[in-house]
């Protein structure tokens, strides 16, 4: 049975929880990712982390525990275990809106001429207009607000009171893959020192990690701030990595290695500067 104490705990976990969240969703959503296909992924991690970390006498924990630890069904859970075990695909994503416009409009009869090439839409009308396009292929998605969007995305112009669609589909921007892959890093180990350090049940001290903020810096100072960061955080970093290269093994591969236990182990070193809209500072 739930106490005010433990409700209490859980309240103040997801309001950091949704804290967090939020510059993460913000480079999905610039990536492209949509709800739907984050869903699913933390469904893995929720089931992947219940499993390996759960269980009873050092085994993996089974699908009826992980049901009542994650909430999800114990058929869910059995879906999911498979993906993580390889031993089902993924479900294809739902074709991404904006996509399933285009498509229509390079493929759907009503929206092609005669020698098969997508015509230029009047904005409304009951047939071979935009609005019919979107009603038909955009979904309950606001019309208008798709519209914006094939426009700010460069996938459409207006000409002459009618629109043309300038690309095929719509191709997501990743950024730069190694980029994202050393912010998922930043973002993990920096998530793992904490999830340490607020465990009650952890093994070993606390973890060190602190944080020097001011709400009342002027905007005539970020840039000196800045600099000072980069100097100080880059001979900090600098002398962390001679501390490190003086008491690891030389290479993976030496003999010694397989005599020792080791460990990832290191400092992360960022700078902090909110400007987003309704950010929490206290």
């Amino acid at each position: 049975m739930d106490t005010p104490a433990t409700n209490s705990l859980q309240s103040a976990l997801l309001r950091s929880c949704r804290h967090l969240l939020a510059p993460v969703v913000r480079m999905l959503l610039r990536g492209g990712v949509t709800w739907a296909e984050f869903a699913d992924l933390g469904k893995e991690v929720y089931v992947d982390v219940a499993r390996r970390e759960y269980g009873l006498q050092g085994r993996p924990t089974n699908s009826a525990r992980v049901a009542m630890l994650t909430g999800l069904s114990r058929r869910e859970v059995g879906r999911v275990k498979d993906i993580l075990e390889g031993a089902a695909p993924r479900e294809a994503a739902p074709l991404d809106r904006l996509s399933h416009v285009l498509t229509g409009w390079h493929r759907d009869p009503e929206f092609l001429s005669a020698d098969g090439k997508p015509l230029e839409l009047e904005p409304e009308g009951e047939r071979s207009s935009l609005g019919a396009l979107l009603r038909r292929y955009a979904g309950d998605m606001p019309h208008g607000a798709v519209v914006k969007e094939l426009e700010r995305l460069q996938l459409v112009k207006r000409s002459n009171q009618k629109f043309k669609v300038l690309a095929r589909s719509y191709v997501r921007n990743a950024g730069d893959p190694d980029r994202l892959r050393q912010a998922g890093i930043a973002l993990h180990d920096h998530a793992e020192t904490i999830a340490h350090n607020v465990d009650d049940e952890r093994l070993g001290a606390a973890r060190f990690e602190r944080m020097a903020t001011s709400n009342g810096l002027p905007q005539a100072h970020v840039a000196a701030f800045n600099k000072f960061v980069t100097e100080q955080g880059q001979r900090l970093l600098e002398e962390v990595d001679d501390w490190l290269t003086g008491h690891s093994l030389a290479k993976p591969g030496d003999s010694d290695v397989v005599a020792h236990e080791t460990l990832r182990c290191g400092v992360g070193v960022y700078l902090i500067q909110n400007e987003a809209k309704g950010v929490d500072r206290d």
